[in-house]
């Protein structure tokens, strides 16, 4: 296996100075700089999320020695890799940090290794206080129109992306219509036994995803409820969440939300989110107590978004594939 990083020298210059102006964007609205750990008590309940896992052992303790002491903390020593910051973040909200952002090291199991992905990846996250979804979609939009040097981002619903080009209405449509409409794209997906979100989300995959953003970024926004579970339900119309979503020339860039703060709702989120991992045969995950407190003590009206720094890098300098601006892939990590 080469020892030699798969992104060139030239490339790695150019990633340091696009990072650069990331934090300047930041800097000149008064934005705070954040560090949070990358280990966690805590890993997530999200279904389509799995964390890397590990222990920490105190001197001279061996593995043998925490499997079979009577009465060892398991939870104490059990650690996670986060998959986002996003908890730690909304800690620091909750103790009045106000608005801030983080260019952090996040970590995806079960994560394929391909063109736009790696286990290993960098996440650019922010979060706004007293913003809603309209205005932190702007502010992505202000962000890649400086980076990519892009025209301003189309806007369109969730529900109008599929009635556009799958001409079915995912608000309304019946698993009958979703499963008829999947095999229609002739993709070779065995819906059996596939739950309704699920089905939408491949719908969205490769019969929307296609065929949207090519010339111009596009933020897709109002998804649907149950595939939102850290944002705020739309109070207009309770089928859909404050949730949005950027893609640009066959990439997902962003994923963002108008917060979800009430603690009591979260934990029944995340108790239903551990339902459906026992439903599909998966561990439940410890729910983190930490965030549910700093939410019941007061997390302030706000709005957030991850970006993938990776991704966007890539896009800003005509690469074709992550490889290409990260040093060191994770097969040669």
């Amino acid at each position: 296996m080469s020892w030699q990083p798969t992104a060139s020298t030239t490339n790695l210059i150019k990633r340091a100075k696009i990072i650069s102006q990331v934090r300047e964007f930041f800097a000149d609205r008064g934005i705070l700089e954040v560090e949070t750990p990358i280990l966690s008590h805590y890993a997530v309940t999200d279904l389509h999320l799995s964390s890397f896992h590990t222990r920490y052992l105190k001197p001279g303790e061996t593995v043998t020695d925490l499997i079979h002491s009577e009465g060892a903390d398991h939870f104490a020593n059990k650690f996670s890799l986060v998959t986002s910051p996003e908890y730690h973040m909304k800690r620091l909200l909750a103790a009045g940090s106000g608005s801030i952002y983080q260019i952090s090291k996040c970590f995806r199991n079960h994560e394929e290794v391909s063109r736009y992905h790696n286990p290993e990846f960098t996440m650019l996250e922010w979060y706004r206080t007293q913003f809603d979804m309209d205005q932190m979609i702007n502010e992505v939009d202000e962000l890649l129109q400086l980076i990519l040097g892009c025209k301003a981002a189309e806007r369109l619903s969730y529900q109008n992306a599929f009635i556009d080009h799958l001409n079915l209405d995912p608000l309304t449509a019946n698993r009958e219509q979703l499963v008829a409409a999947i095999n229609c794209l002739d993709i070779g997906f065995d819906t059996t036994n596939i739950d309704h979100d699920t089905l939408l989300q491949t719908l969205f995959t490769f019969g929307v995803e296609p065929h949207i953003g090519q010339e111009r970024p596009v933020a897709i926004y109002n998804f649907p409820a149950t595939q939102a579970a850290l944002a705020e339900i739309n109070q207009k119309d309770h089928r859909v969440a404050s949730r949005f979503e950027f893609y640009f020339k066959g990439v997902e860039l962003a994923n963002g939300f108008k917060e979800l703060t009430n603690a009591k709702e979260q934990q029944a989120r995340f108790e239903h989110d551990n339902q459906l991992r026992v439903e599909h045969g998966y561990d439940q995950q410890i729910i983190d107590t930490k965030l549910l407190a700093a939410m019941a003590a007061g997390l302030p009206d706000c709005a957030g978004v991850a970006v993938g720094l990776d991704r966007l890098i890539m896009l800003a300098i005509s690469a074709k594939s992550l490889a290409e601006v990260i040093a060191f892939t994770f097969e040669r990590a």
